[in-house]
Protein backbone atom coordinates (compact mmCIF):
# COMPACT_ATOMS: atom_id res chain seq x y z
CA UNK A 1 0.00 0.00 0.00
CA UNK A 2 3.12 2.44 1.32
CA UNK A 3 4.25 1.89 -2.50
CA UNK A 4 1.39 2.93 -4.52
CA UNK A 5 0.94 6.12 -2.42
CA UNK A 6 4.71 6.88 -3.06
CA UNK A 7 3.64 6.07 -7.51
CA UNK A 8 0.41 8.30 -6.80
CA UNK A 9 2.55 11.11 -5.02
CA UNK A 10 5.23 11.00 -7.67
CA UNK A 11 2.49 11.15 -10.28
CA UNK A 12 0.84 14.61 -8.48
CA UNK A 13 4.39 15.90 -8.68
CA UNK A 14 4.64 15.54 -12.02
CA UNK A 15 1.19 17.09 -12.55
CA UNK A 16 2.49 20.11 -10.45
CA UNK A 17 5.14 20.52 -12.71
CA UNK A 18 3.21 20.66 -15.69
CA UNK A 19 1.24 22.89 -14.01
CA UNK A 20 3.50 24.98 -12.52
CA UNK A 21 4.41 27.30 -15.62
CA UNK A 22 0.99 28.35 -16.13
CA UNK A 23 1.05 29.94 -12.61
CA UNK A 24 4.06 31.53 -13.05
CA UNK A 25 3.10 33.43 -16.12
CA UNK A 26 0.33 35.12 -13.81
CA UNK A 27 3.46 35.38 -11.05
CA UNK A 28 2.35 32.60 -8.76
CA UNK A 29 2.89 29.22 -8.07
CA UNK A 30 1.92 26.36 -6.24
CA UNK A 31 4.00 23.33 -3.97
CA UNK A 32 3.02 20.37 -2.89
CA UNK A 33 2.73 19.36 0.28
CA UNK A 34 1.34 16.17 0.93
CA UNK A 35 -1.11 13.35 -0.06
CA UNK A 36 -3.20 12.70 2.47
CA UNK A 37 -4.58 8.70 3.16
CA UNK A 38 -7.55 8.59 1.37
CA UNK A 39 -5.84 10.61 -1.69
CA UNK A 40 -6.59 14.34 -1.60
CA UNK A 41 -3.68 16.46 -2.38
CA UNK A 42 -2.50 19.20 -0.04
CA UNK A 43 -0.73 22.06 -2.00
CA UNK A 44 0.39 25.55 -1.06
CA UNK A 45 -0.67 28.44 -3.64
CA UNK A 46 2.15 31.03 -3.79
CA UNK A 47 3.08 34.12 -4.86
CA UNK A 48 0.28 36.11 -6.94
CA UNK A 49 -1.83 32.61 -6.29
CA UNK A 50 -1.95 33.23 -2.81
CA UNK A 51 -4.08 36.44 -2.53
CA UNK A 52 -5.57 36.21 -5.47
CA UNK A 53 -9.46 35.98 -5.12
CA UNK A 54 -9.91 33.71 -7.55
CA UNK A 55 -7.32 31.48 -6.55
CA UNK A 56 -10.03 28.78 -5.15
CA UNK A 57 -11.54 29.05 -8.97
CA UNK A 58 -8.18 28.42 -9.94
CA UNK A 59 -7.40 25.11 -7.87
CA UNK A 60 -10.59 23.52 -8.40
CA UNK A 61 -11.18 23.87 -12.03
CA UNK A 62 -7.35 24.05 -13.21
CA UNK A 63 -4.72 22.47 -10.58
CA UNK A 64 -7.82 19.54 -9.52
CA UNK A 65 -9.63 18.64 -12.87
CA UNK A 66 -6.19 18.14 -14.04
CA UNK A 67 -4.96 16.10 -11.04
CA UNK A 68 -7.92 13.62 -11.27
CA UNK A 69 -7.68 13.58 -14.95
CA UNK A 70 -3.79 12.55 -14.93
CA UNK A 71 -4.64 10.81 -11.58
CA UNK A 72 -8.14 8.70 -11.78
CA UNK A 73 -7.95 7.83 -7.83
CA UNK A 74 -7.33 11.64 -6.41
CA UNK A 75 -10.45 12.86 -4.66
CA UNK A 76 -9.52 16.65 -4.33
CA UNK A 77 -6.96 18.89 -4.28
CA UNK A 78 -7.08 21.13 -1.45
CA UNK A 79 -4.93 24.48 -0.82
CA UNK A 80 -3.37 24.60 3.03
CA UNK A 81 -2.88 28.27 3.07
CA UNK A 82 -6.04 29.93 2.27
CA UNK A 83 -5.52 32.60 4.73
CA UNK A 84 -6.77 35.83 2.74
Amino acid sequence: MENNKQEITDKVINVIGQIRPYLQQDGGDIEFVDLSDDNVVNVRLLGACGSCPYSTMTLKNGVESAMKKAIPEIKSVEAVNLDF
